[in-house]
């Protein structure tokens, strides 16, 4: 009998994210031919104290969310060249990117990802009390998992993008948050 792996244990996916060679393009794509939507944009974001590989960076992204039921589907955008997963080895487009788990703690986290021998690749702070890490458990590129503890009223924000999307008759397919 096999036990399930540390990481798996955390939380089930909530997400599959993807690294569109054509952002506008790939918004097209999920909306009219998937049916996906509406997306939300979030413009020009950076983590808290974000560290790629240990050294801190100022990677700066736009990203879009929709729902596929219950599974949000992300679509982001590097709005600069520092160093990311966004960028150089890590930076697999036009396929899954990464897939995100939401955690309530992101120590018990940690210490998961160390038992597995994962390695952080991005770690940062999301709002005034999130916190996010993206680990490599031995996949490569392609395979990071995102491993998020959403900072307060981000359930709030993504039951109203989760219903936008039950209903969603395809008017408005995408939507920029402030």
């Amino acid at each position: 009998m096999t036990t399930l792996g540390p990481i798996k244990k955390l939380a089930p996916i909530e997400q599959l994210a993807y690294l569109p060679t054509d952002f506008d393009a790939a918004l097209r794509y999920w909306t009219e031919t998937v049916g996906v939507g509406p997306f939300f944009v979030m413009e020009n974001i950076r983590l808290g104290d974000m560290k790629y590989r240990g050294q801190p960076t100022d990677a700066v992204f736009s990203l879009a969310i929709g729902y596929w039921g219950d599974i949000q589907i992300e679509l982001i955008r590097p709005e600069n060249d520092a160093p990311s997963i966004y960028n150089g080895e890590y930076a697999v487009t036009d396929r899954v990117h990464h897939v995100c788990l939401f955690v309530n703690s992101i120590a018990e986290a940690r210490t998961a990802c160390a038992e597995a021998g994962a390695e952080i690749l991005v770690e940062g702070k999301v709002g005034e009390d999130g916190e996010v890490i993206y680990v490599d458990a031995g996949g490569g590129p392609g395979h990071i998992i995102e491993i998020l503890q959403p900072m307060s009223g981000s359930e709030t924000l993504f039951a109203m993008m989760r219903d936008a999307a039950r209903d969603w008759d395809g008017t408005d397919p995408v939507r920029i948050l402030a």
